[in-house]
């Protein structure tokens, strides 16, 4: 009875969006590669989450925000699969000093940083304490947070709001498939998202097949009467629409 009882108040929480629709994008991984710079033709709406400790992350830090870009700090995170990291990375067997140093490192690197999300991290956002290590220095810094979702059973979101830090996630990966097609039709559920609830928020890469679908379908928008807006103004009124989707399957996964 009460399971039908909770079920019925989420669905009874679910609504159609009215109105304009929103909808943020995230480039992440920014930092490495020469061809990274390509982002920068994107609108300036676009976010840029930038790797720490990377030959090109500051210098594309201080151009995105030239260009009136949000900057978030995309930290490494511990993955189930035990990927390599690279630096600035938090692991399961670092303690609380450990954690907060390293995100205060990886923050000195990184110019103009309003956020941080998890850079994989399938792993350690399923960790209570990491995760309220990381969302305790994040409140200290007056930073939020927005959960990747690399794993359907990350806490982080969770840890986010128990501590009191703004907290966003990811509804759709655009290019887990390097195919101008797929990248097309992952938008494409963007966009129906958007229509369905109002506000999404999608993570894709600076690679050229991404840049080159997001530069021909971002003017889309407009049709479907959906704006493009900076991924902190999704802030606000975030928190009814974590709840809407509470009991809705993924838009997509990759767990990383």
């Amino acid at each position: 009875m009460r399971i039908l009882f909770s079920f019925l108040v989420l669905f009874s929480g679910l609504t159609f969006a009215q109105g304009k629709g929103k909808v943020a994008i995230v480039i992440d991984d920014i930092g490495y590669r020469s061809t990274d710079v390509s982002a920068l033709r994107l609108p300036s709406q676009v976010a840029f989450s930038v790797l720490p400790h990377t030959p090109l992350g500051r210098e594309l830090a201080e151009k995105g925000n030239q260009q009136q870009r949000e900057i978030l700090l995309h930290v490494p995170m511990e993955s189930t699969r035990k990927l390599t990291l690279g630096p600035g990375a938090l692991t399961s067997n670092m303690d609380e000093n450990s954690v907060k140093n390293s995100l205060q490192a990886s923050i000195n690197d990184i110019p103009h940083v309003i956020g941080i999300n998890n850079h994989m991290g399938s792993r350690l956002t399923q960790m209570s304490e990491p995760m309220s290590w990381t969302m305790d220095f994040l409140k200290k810094n007056n930073l939020f947070f927005l959960d990747s979702r690399t794993s359907k059973y990350s806490q982080a979101e969770f840890i986010a709001q128990r501590t009191g830090v703004p907290t966003l996630r990811r509804h759709v990966f655009l290019d887990n498939n390097l195919n101008e097609d797929y990248i097309e039709l992952q938008f494409e559920k963007l966009i129906d998202a958007s229509k369905r609830h109002g506000s999404v928020i999608a993570i894709g890469h600076p690679h050229p097949q991404t840049i080159t679908v997001l530069q021909k379908m971002l003017p889309t928008l407009a049709k479907h009467n959906i704006e493009l807006v900076p991924v902190s103004q999704m802030l606000p009124r975030y928190r009814s629409y974590a709840q809407k989707e509470t009991h809705e399957k993924e838009y997509n996964s990759a767990p990383k």
